[in-house]
């Protein structure tokens, strides 16, 4: 498994901003953008990079906590 498969990475409306949000709150705040498809692939990008970058420098790379819900029976 890549390291990128351990976080939890979403698109998601935004009313408010009227926009598609892409998040992976373990390691990013998250970027947007009008196309999700599109916005999925940039935010697989944006996490290599920053995945990337911390091997590179040497930095642990934060435990993913965040989990998709389940439904409950």
């Amino acid at each position: 498994m890549k390291t990128i498969d351990h976080y939890h990475k979403w698109v998601e409306w935004s009313e408010e901003d009227n926009t598609y949000i892409g998040k992976c709150p373990d390691l990013i705040t998250g970027i947007h953008g009008e196309d999700p498809v599109k916005l999925y692939r940039d935010l697989c990008e944006v996490i290599e990079d920053v995945i990337q970058h911390c091997e590179f420098e040497g930095k642990t790379l934060p435990a993913p906590y965040i989990r998709p819900m389940r439904e409950v029976a």
